[in-house]
């Protein structure tokens, strides 16, 4: 079995790559030819935190694993990451166990470039701001994944900790080709901004209807159990898709309060969310239909993104020789 360790799967990562292959991936999962059941989760409630199994099999890339990923999210502000995960990779044919890998760099690079891959169907085209929500690993992840799709030139950065912002932006300056800076609210960076990522634990919206400019999209991939980063009329609002209706719609621990919470309240229904990305992928669902549209993508995570980039992870370690091979038996 071959073992790769965060490093080495960092730098195996080809994000342009893993943009590309995340869109036939999520349309055979739209069309119900990958395998992706709910994640199911034991609870920790001592520290917040939980410990989820996400298995995934995408037949047209030949890729069977699993992913376990904890999150803790006391971890916060400590040289630990919030999510930390292993992804083991079987053989499709035999069921043998054939690669072990870090699942934490896996899950930063592959739930940014599905959010870019959903500003590449629903942004608009000459999207030239992006602000961002959140200071952590996935606002990272986002900036680097947004600025291959669309010709970002200025990005803004704001969280809970503005010194925080203000690292991340000069982080980010030396290496993204746009203007990086840090500003003090959520409001002054969604204030005319293009592309909104939201990657924040935050319990009240980060992200609200009347800081919002028209023809924005909107990307949304943080998780708090108890709370939500979008507003109810920003849900109601906005064109909304999803990577899975099955899986954003369901209860704890897979589903979206971002959904669930304005469908309990009866300002939307089930029936609001009008395309899965795979759907819009085949052309099955049309995407925006105005420049002032807003869009919104909602993220909950699903495996089969998981599956595509332990995929092109492993096929890129065995092509250069990185990695240890561990014999089990």
């Amino acid at each position: 079995m071959l073992v790769l360790g965060r490093s080495q799967v960092e730098a195996l990562i080809d994000m342009d790559v893993l943009i590309d292959a995340l869109a036939p991936a999520m349309a055979d999962l739209s069309a119900g030819s990958a395998s992706a059941p709910e994640r199911i989760a034991a609870l920790v409630p001592e520290r917040e935190g939980f410990l989820a199994a996400m298995p995934g099999y995408v037949p047209s890339t030949d890729v069977l694993m699993t992913k376990l990923v904890s999150l803790f999210p006391h971890n916060a502000g400590t040289p630990l990451p919030t999510h930390q995960a292993v992804i083991v990779v079987f053989d499709s044919t035999t069921g043998m166990p054939a690669a072990l890998l870090d699942g934490t760099a896996i899950t930063a690079a592959r739930t940014g470039a599905c959010s870019a891959l959903s500003a590449r169907l629903l942004a608009r085209e000459d999207a030239t701001v992006l602000a961002v929500l959140g200071t952590g690993v996935q606002a990272r992840s986002h900036v680097h994944a947004m600025c291959r799709v669309r010709p970002i030139r200025e990005v803004r950065i704001a969280g809970r900790v503005p010194a925080k912002a203000a690292d991340l932006a000069a982080e980010l300056s030396s290496v993204v080709d746009a203007e990086v800076r840090a500003v003090s609210t959520y409001a002054e960076a969604l204030d005319g901004a293009h592309i909104a990522a939201a990657a924040t634990h935050a319990v009240e919206p980060v992200v609200r209807r009347t800081w919002l400019t028209p023809g924005v999209h909107v990307t949304s991939v943080g998780y708090n159990p108890a709370g939500r980063e979008i507003d109810d009329t920003t849900i109601a609002d906005a064109l909304l898709c999803v990577e899975s209706r099955q899986a954003a719609l369901a209860p704890f621990p897979a589903g979206s309060n971002d959904l669930l919470m304005p469908i309990r309240d009866g300002v939307i229904t089930a029936e609001h969310v009008h395309a899965e990305l795979g759907e819009l992928v085949s052309g099955r669902r049309p995407g925006r239909t105005s420049p002032d549209q807003i869009t919104l993508y909602k993220s909950v995570g699903v495996a089969v993104q998981d599956a595509v980039a332990a995929q092109l992870v492993v096929a890129a370690a065995r092509g250069k020789s990185v990695g240890e091979d561990v014999r089990l038996a």
